[in-house]
């Protein structure tokens, strides 16, 4: 059976409890995904064939692409279903795309915005897993928080379409994709608030080039790219054309939440390390979990878990409802960097020189949470977008909300 066959594609078990679903998608996560991180992080051959193999446990499973479109072969969950199974999944950097969720915002991008002849020819492959795609916004030279900048062009071709020029780098996933979106200016000057576009790229196309592979703090995933006069498809334009971000802008909102629930995965998986070394490792003077400062970490990291938890959630809740979230999405993502950045920092502590070396995901790990921090916006904009939005509203005599009453916490301290 080919491994990307959709027929093959188990449908999911609908009928399961939400938290018998969690648990079977973070067992799949801990005893499949998290054994094999070694062969998966060390990319190349041998990774692409233990991605494969674990997709197809994944559909024998009746375990794949659980948020994807129902009528694409996918499981048809909400975001509000699916925001604890993203935690799940985000225990290891490999669960989405070992479950077939990774496409999620591509497919929910083209399902919306691309043409007729894109949506026929490439949604249900993505929803498969028979071909991946990626996204391209930022640039060497040009502030990522600044797309008004961005110096990529796509002109007119001769005969139709366009013919795209430009670089682009911190793309996740970009030496294995066969579609990269790419922002690019198709009118106007560097500065128009208009006149961007977003054009969908086939990596097979002459002119195509992955430049180089750009380590995260000595970790592999993102990738820089170049296109020389690459030509494409007059149909392959996402959304109208010169309104770039407003779609951008869409997927942004989204991306950013599903960051922000693997990242509570992530720390849900460095707080369980941590409390596991404190009570196995014993020294002279009895077990570390006696020792009241390795207790106050434990006590911090928790108090970060409990209360990014509902920040996130209430993200979830606004976007599922098709809510103005940009608040929402801003305190989350600022709040779950940290509280990756600092549960897995107070776990390598408790683990002493051993939290620093290979045989823990601890380093790996930090490393995310550190990059979180400045990946996908810095704290920076996303605290002060959120201030400025708070602001217009008392100056407007409106007292900012607070927020709902949050949702249950859920199991565990994540």
């Amino acid at each position: 059976m080919p491994l990307h066959d959709p027929s093959a594609a188990v449908r999911p078990p609908h009928g399961d409890a939400p938290d018998a679903l969690r648990a079977r998608v973070a067992h799949f996560v801990g005893t499949e995904v998290v054994p094999r991180e070694p062969e998966l992080d060390a990319g190349g051959e041998g990774a692409r064939v233990a991605m494969a193999e674990l997709r197809l446990r994944a559909r024998e499973s009746g375990l794949w692409g659980l948020p994807l479109p129902a009528d694409l072969g996918g499981g048809g969950l909400t975001l509000g279903r699916y925001a604890p199974l993203a935690e799940a999944e985000g225990a290891s950097d490999h669960g989405p795309a070992a479950l077939g969720s990774a496409p999620l915002l591509d497919v929910g991008m083209l399902a919306r915005h691309g043409t007729p002849a894109v949506r026929e020819r490439y949604l249900r492959r993505l929803v498969s897993g028979e071909i991946r795609a990626c996204y391209a916004m930022t640039e060497p030279d040009t502030p990522g928080t600044d797309p008004f900048s961005t110096g990529t062009r796509a002109k007119e071709g001769p005969g139709g379409g366009w013919r795209v020029t430009g670089r682009k780098w911190f793309i996740s996933g970009a030496a294995d994709a066969d579609l990269v979106t790419v922002l690019a200016r198709t009118s106007g000057a560097d500065g128009d608030r208009d006149g961007l576009s977003l054009l969908l790229v086939p990596a097979s196309a002459p002119g195509f080039r992955v430049v180089r592979p750009l380590p995260v703090l000595g970790g592999a995933g993102q990738w820089e790219i170049e296109l020389d006069d690459v030509a494409v498809p007059a149909d392959h334009l996402v959304g109208a054309p010169g309104r770039a971000l407003d779609v951008a802008g869409e997927r942004l909102e989204l991306g950013r939440t599903l960051r922000c629930l693997r990242w509570l995965g992530q720390a849900r998986r460095a707080f369980d390390l941590m409390c596991a070394r404190a009570v196995g490792r014993s020294g002279s003077r009895g077990p570390l979990a006696g020792h009241q400062l390795v207790q106050q970490h434990v006590f911090d990291a928790l108090l970060a878990l409990r209360t990014t938890r509902p920040l996130v959630y209430e993200a979830v809740r606004l976007i599922d409802a098709g809510r103005d979230a940009r608040t929402e999405v801003g305190l989350a993502k600022v709040a779950a960097a940290r509280t990756l950045q600092q549960v897995t920092d107070a776990a390598i502590q408790v683990h002493g020189a051993a939290g620093l070396g290979p045989d823990t995901a601890l380093p790996a790990l930090f490393r995310t949470g550190r990059a979180a921090r400045v990946l996908d916006g810095p704290d920076e904009l996303h605290i002060t977008s959120v201030a400025r939005r708070v602001l217009r509203a008392y100056a407007a005599g409106a007292a900012a909300p607070l927020g709902d009453a949050a949702p249950d916490g859920g199991p565990g301290p994540g």
